[in-house]
């Protein structure tokens, strides 16, 4: 079992630590939903080194990303972030996962942690095929690299403290590479999977020590809290963000998944599945991801049934929890066409009741 470079300050601050993607991660410290309403109040910071990072380079770079990915490489400029997918060539998702361009030769491909074995033999095997050398032109630093996500609404304010440049007022999905406490360069990027707003910080994992206690001090003032997995997962189900592994697989397309905004049938974009995935498109999938509110008290869970008016299965709970900052069971899951527009009256089968619910447009929380 792994063990990332600030587990040490996870047992100080007592978390439950569970296995996830190979490594020994926090579930929860003060409770998921302390953690969960910290985040979307103030800020919370997030251990997030278990997702990996390649790094794709030199004049290859450009073709390889734009062939392995649905969104359009070459809509990115330096210090643009773009999020995306990889198709798997029989329609499937192999991963979702963000790019990041630092020029036009090189990029930076930060994927799931439960994939890094499966994205990385995806990826060389293709960059071979296009003529790329394996520790050269594409580099797995996974292993070296530490990650801090410091999510909510005063993530910036708090972290400014620390940086020599102007960082709060940067724009979503952009990145700089600069010096931060006292750490000559780190990677400081403005995605996110809470809706709450903050920054992703990459280091060496020597420098990860000095990144924590830093991070933990600037935003003392603030009430900065440490955060589980747990509450990472509620936050990012009430902004409707897909899961891989639950709401988008090797099994679901991007068209059906709800990811036809990151699938760009554009002039020079020749990606993996681009013709299946157009003629999906036009055809209209049998099945959609949507989510749903409850209606009525129930809290839905992964592969609980989705069931119509007459009691006739028509899908599939993908993810479900009890939104904390709604008070309100929520949830996604494939749902056949015919019953999937919005405002339209479901049932999920909770043990043995069939409990009302409605779909609804993301996100949840607004």
């Amino acid at each position: 079992m792994k063990e990332t470079p600030f587990y040490t300050f996870h047992e100080q601050l007592g978390a439950r630590l569970e296995s996830f993607a190979g490594y020994k991660m926090p579930i929860e410290y003060s409770g998921i939903k302390d953690e969960h309403m910290a985040v979307r109040n103030k800020l919370g910071v997030f251990d997030v080194s278990h997702m990996g990072e390649f790094w794709v380079k030199g004049p290859g770079a450009f073709k390889l990303v734009q062939s392995l990915t649905t969104n359009d490489v070459a809509a990115l400029y330096d210090g643009k972030v773009q999020y995306t997918c990889f198709p798997n060539g029989k329609g499937g998702i192999v991963d979702d996962l963000l790019v990041y361009r630092v020029n036009s030769e090189l990029y930076l491909l930060v994927v799931n942690a439960a994939n890094i074995e499966k994205d990385w033999d995806w990826c060389q095997q293709h960059a071979v095929n296009q003529g790329l050398i394996i520790g050269k032109d594409l580099v797995n630093a996974s292993d070296e690299t530490a990650q801090l996500a410091i999510q909510g609404p005063l993530a910036l304010k708090a972290m400014q403290k620390l940086c020599d440049e102007q960082v709060e007022d940067m724009e979503y999905y952009t990145f700089k590479q600069i010096s931060f406490a006292g750490i000559p360069e780190v990677l400081f990027s403005t995605t996110g999977y809470t809706g709450s707003g903050g920054c992703e910080i990459y280091c060496s994992n020597e420098d990860a020590p000095t990144l924590w206690n830093a991070v933990m001090d600037a935003g003392k003032e603030f009430g900065i809290q440490a955060i589980g997995l747990g509450a990472r997962d509620t936050l990012r189900l009430e902004m409707g963000f897909c899961l891989y592994g639950n709401d988008i697989t090797d099994q679901t397309s991007a068209i059906e998944g709800g990811l036809g905004w990151i699938t760009k049938f554009v002039d020079g974009n020749n990606f993996i599945d681009r013709e299946l995935l157009e003629q999906q498109k036009a055809d209209k999938p049998v099945r959609r991801l949507r989510g749903f509110l409850m209606k009525e008290r129930g809290i839905p869970r992964h592969d609980y049934e989705i069931k119509n008016l007459d009691g006739e299965k028509i899908g599939i709970v993908t993810s479900g929890t009890m939104a904390p900052a709604l008070g309100q069971g929520i949830g996604m899951g494939y749902i056949d066409t015919a019953y999937a527009g919005f405002g339209k009256e479901i049932f999920i089968q909770i043990r043995n009741k069939t409990i009302k619910a409605e779909i609804v447009k993301l996100p949840f929380y607004k």
